[in-house]
């Protein structure tokens, strides 16, 4: 069901409670057994003697490690939300950019740590070969904040939006859409667990693999194999090239043995801008897609009827609440007791008991303390949601849409 117009952004001060009560999260559901490649470790340069500045929120010193600062979502949403309630909170901001290497995000991160940061912001282009980063961070008694990606440390606090329900949310706008027929399932980066187990875990929550089972869906990919030989194709860094290249093979493949694609679950954004790419390339009908993250060219190819759903995931509430976290850790808040003080992040993505730090059990086992935002579907029928809530201009919204086809919000 589609979320009710988001209210709008409201002041960025953040408060220490009382240690939390609150439910233990649900681990989400099993997805199929999926291998990634043996991942290697990056060791982070030798950890030098610092003293991180005392804990106050003036002055707070927060460090951003961006694993790609090339995603259009990073610059035009997520850093500004940082940034400006950092810096409206007396503290001060700076950040680097990994540019997809690991071996950059560990010498990122300990050249922040060394410069004297006393909270790290992390979106891990590795979330595994973060870990001795992050750790040589901590031991130098700074806190971290796992961002946007889980990372496997009971020590962090993690912040994203509901990955799992982000999945069942494409999964169940397609599957409504096309409840038979050949489906394809595009994934984002293997080393992301969003792409290789929460997305995942939320199809399986939509029944799709019900449907798989029941003999209404078949999952096609570029070799020829179906689920569950094959659940979905990787792409690497989410790259938009790379989805394309996949996205090419695979319709080669569907269309030397006979086979329509009637449907197409993609996991985000710029791998569904691949997909376009790829169904334009080969002359083909645009199929039901999905994507997430509100990316400007996706919702502009909603509103032209070449992307079906994408899942808007309100990064600059997001942002505000990493930002509002990082200054209440500076100035001594525990992580399991950290409350968004009423007001702070929009109701509609943060409902009361997102408003209060709750443990979130990972799939390894561990126990995080998190804040857990809630995704919104978005078809043509509520692109106007977009322009109210000023995510995104009419004009950018409704380039070259024909007045014929257009939907509400582009007459």
């Amino acid at each position: 069901m589609l979320n009710k117009p988001a209210v709008a952004l409201f002041a960025t001060v953040l408060v220490v409670s009382a240690a939390c009560g609150g439910s233990t999260a649900t681990t989400p559901p099993p997805t199929q057994a999926v291998t990634p490649p043996p991942t290697q470790a990056v060791t982070p340069p030798p950890t030098q003697a610092v003293t991180p500045p005392a804990s106050s929120t003036a002055g707070c010193s927060v460090g951003v490690s961006w694993n790609n600062f090339q995603q259009p979502r990073w610059a035009a949403h997520d850093k500004p939300a940082i940034q400006q309630t950092v810096t409206a909170g007396g503290g001060t901001y700076t950040d680097a950019d990994a540019n997809l290497s690991s071996e950059q995000q560990a010498t990122d991160i300990q050249t922040m740590v060394n410069k004297g940061v006393n909270v790290l912001i992390v979106l891990a282009q590795d979330t595994t070969a973060a870990l001795p980063a992050i750790k040589a961070a901590e031991q130098a008694g700074v806190k971290v904040i796992a961002y946007d990606r889980l990372i496997e440390d009971p020590s962090v606090l993690y912040i994203t939006f509901d990955n799992v329900a982000v999945g069942k949310a494409q999964a169940t706008a397609l599957l409504t859409k096309v409840p038979k027929g050949n489906y394809v399932i595009i994934k984002g980066d293997q080393g992301d667990p969003n792409a290789s187990t929460f997305l995942p875990s939320g199809y399986k929550e939509a029944g799709l693999l019900d449907k798989v089972a029941a003999g209404d869906i078949t999952i096609l990919n570029a070799t020829g194999t179906t689920y569950p030989a094959d659940y979905g194709t990787f792409t690497n860094a989410w790259a938009t090239e790379t989805a394309q290249s996949n996205m090419e093979a695979i319709i080669d493949s569907a269309t030397s043995s006979g086979k329509t694609i009637d449907a197409i679950l993609d996991e985000n954004d710029s791998t569904a801008l691949g997909v376009v790419g790829a169904e334009t390339a080969k002359s083909m009908s645009y199929a039901p897609l999905s994507g997430q993250d509100g990316d400007t060219a996706n919702l502009n190819n909603v509103a032209l009827g070449k992307q079906y759903v994408d899942i808007w995931k309100n990064a600059n509430e997001l942002g505000k609440a990493a930002g509002a976290a990082a200054l209440a850790l500076c100035a001594g808040g525990s992580m399991a007791s950290l409350t968004l003080q009423s007001g702070l992040i929009d109701p509609t993505v943060a409902p009361t008991a997102g408003l209060t730090a709750q443990p979130f059990t990972t799939p390894a086992n561990n126990t995080v303390s998190s804040f857990i935002l809630q995704p919104t579907p978005v078809t043509a029928d509520n692109l106007q949601l977009l322009i109210d809530q000023k995510w995104i201009a009419k004009a950018d919204l409704c380039k070259d849409v024909v007045a014929a086809t257009a939907p509400a919000a582009c007459k």
